[in-house]
């Protein structure tokens, strides 16, 4: 396994093979040496390992080329990175962080408390019985905000979906060509309701439902169905690809059901 984060050379040879990758195959040395921190002569040296070991082939002067080999090592060395990064950010930056919960019970500072997600918001609740656990960082008494570090295990969490309703646009008789029982129908067991468009709002009010949300509609049914609620959205024909477009680029499974 390449290790680019072993010791300094590596880096920069790491570093150098990026930068020829980049500029191929017209490569200044005095740029490389100005991105990387190195003398020219120091980019020489490097680049004439690079073609000794098989990574970088010469075409002429000044001009290099990354091999299928160098490639490869790249891809390899990448990835040690990106691991490293994972690793710092997820088990240790995560473990250090805090975050904010809602007290179940009354909370002391330096409890263990048991994590969950109920209704989409985060809850702290005294005890380590939960599956995740962290450490309070504040007093707090029941419902209030409670500050909690040192996470341990993973908190369990259903995602919800989404059910998208179409109302017909203004030219095809909008909010009136859409029964109200049928937008009752949608929204009955819904956590959250949101709604795309006048057409689509006016059809909840008429059925006797609010919508929660009448802006940024996919992106709120989205984070919702991420957080376990079980959402639907109301939304127009003409706003109906914007709400499941959202859906798709956050990954959330959704249906549609036509008015």
């Amino acid at each position: 396994m390449v290790d680019v984060l072993d010791n300094k050379r590596a880096a920069t040879r790491f570093r150098i093979l990026v930068q020829i990758a980049e500029r191929q195959p017209a490569v200044s040395q005095g740029e490389i040496a100005g991105e990387v921190g190195v003398t020219s002569q120091a980019v020489s040296e490097y680049i004439r390992e690079l073609v000794d070991d098989g990574l970088v082939e010469k075409e002429g002067r000044s001009r290099y080329r990354v091999t299928r080999e160098g490639v490869d090592w790249l891809f390899r060395a990448a990835d040690d990175v990106r691991r490293f990064a994972d690793h710092v950010t997820g088990d240790v930056l995560g473990a250090m962080s805090e975050d904010a919960y809602i007290a179940t019970e009354d909370i002391e500072e330096g409890e263990t408390v048991s994590l969950t997600v109920r209704d989409g918001l985060l809850h702290a609740t005294p005890g380590s019985d939960g599956p995740a656990t962290g450490i309070a960082t504040t007093d707090a008494e029941a419902g209030t905000d409670v500050g909690v570090t040192s996470f341990e295990g993973v908190m369990e969490l259903d995602p919800g979906s989404v059910t998208v309703l179409q109302v017909p646009s203004i030219r095809t008789g909008g909010s009136r060509a859409i029964d109200d029982e049928t937008v009752t129908e949608a929204c009955a067991d819904a956590d959250i309701v949101v709604a795309a468009g006048v057409e689509a709002v006016v059809a909840c009010r008429q059925a006797d439902t609010d919508p929660d949300v009448t802006f940024a509609v996919g992106d709120v049914a989205a984070d919702a169905a991420n957080h376990g609620l079980e959402v639907t959205a109301v939304a127009t024909t003409d706003a109906v690809g914007r709400v499941t477009d959202a859906l798709r680029d956050a990954d959330v499974s959704y249906e549609v059901l036509e008015g």
